[in-house]
């Protein structure tokens, strides 16, 4: 059986990128964490859509399109759980004599898909979506279409602890922006996906998604990947910054946490960012 080949060999001989764009995006992956197609479409190169078909052509997996606008029955949703859901970007779509379809953005989660099974007692058929659909179904039918619906500079506040987070959240709303808080990397990402907040300030350690998990998360949603980031660490040395820089966040703010200074920070991270946009 002829071994298959890998997804940027496949993407250069079907003329969707070329062998240099496929170096680059190589390099840039190396330590980031990220699968090549994601890379590939942050640097503007390859489209969700042809992504989907891509891996579909090369692993011969089934596609699906169109469910996002659909209506599911809660029993159906409740054989995977949301939190599971949000996190690894998957959605059910059907079940039907054992078996249980799911749209999926990575084919290849096959632990995922075993944890489903096990729960949901039935055989689980992956199929692949683009990750936009499925973000959509997810804030459709899991997230119940949540929208934040003023004009005000949203911030979304996400520190697992309490204190920091309601003193983060006074100060800003002192000068007259909102913000929503979460307490984890997962509570972040459902809120990101649910009000689409202006900035996120996000601790680097917290429970069940960490900071640099979420600004993975966050990036590899379509909805939502043009929000900007800052850190929030307790981590203060200069390769601790430049890390933190690299991977894509807009700014580092040291612990430990200072008003005035997280005030001054998100001003001047939103001033350039207007002069940028």
């Amino acid at each position: 059986m002829a071994e298959k080949k890998q997804l940027g060999d496949l993407l250069v001989e079907a003329g969707i990128i070329t062998v240099k764009t496929l170096e680059r995006a190589l390099e840039r992956q190396k330590g980031s964490g990220k699968r090549l197609g994601l890379v590939l479409e942050e640097m503007g190169v390859i489209t969700d859509e042809e992504l989907v078909d891509a891996l579909a052509k090369q692993f011969g997996f089934k596609t699906v399109k169109g469910f996002s606008t659909a209506s599911f029955p809660r029993e159906l949703l409740d054989m995977v759980p949301e939190d599971l859901a949000v996190q690894k970007q998957l959605f059910p779509i059907k079940e039907k004599d054992g078996m249980l379809a799911i749209a999926v953005t990575d084919p290849f989660d096959n632990d995922t898909f075993d944890f489903i099974a096990k729960k949901s007692g039935k055989k689980v058929f992956p199929v692949l979506a683009t990750r936009k659909e499925v973000g959509e179904a997810l804030k459709k039918s899991y997230l119940l279409g949540q929208v934040a619906s003023n004009d005000k500079i949203r911030i979304l506040v996400v520190d697992d602890s309490q204190p920091i987070a309601t003193i983060i959240q006074v100060a800003l709303q002192k000068e007259g922006f909102d913000v929503d808080v979460a307490h984890d990397g997962l509570e972040g990402l459902k809120l990101a996906m649910t009000t689409k907040p202006d900035l996120i300030i996000c601790d680097s350690v917290m429970p069940r998604m960490d900071g640099y998990g979420l600004m993975r998360a966050i990036k590899g949603n379509p909805a939502i990947e043009d929000v900007p980031m800052i850190l929030l660490t307790s981590k203060a040395s200069g390769e601790d910054e430049q890390k933190a820089l690299e991977i894509g966040f807009i700014d580092f703010i040291p612990k430990p946490v200072q008003p005035i200074r997280v005030v001054s920070r998100v001003k001047r991270a939103l001033e350039l960012l207007k002069k940028y946009k």
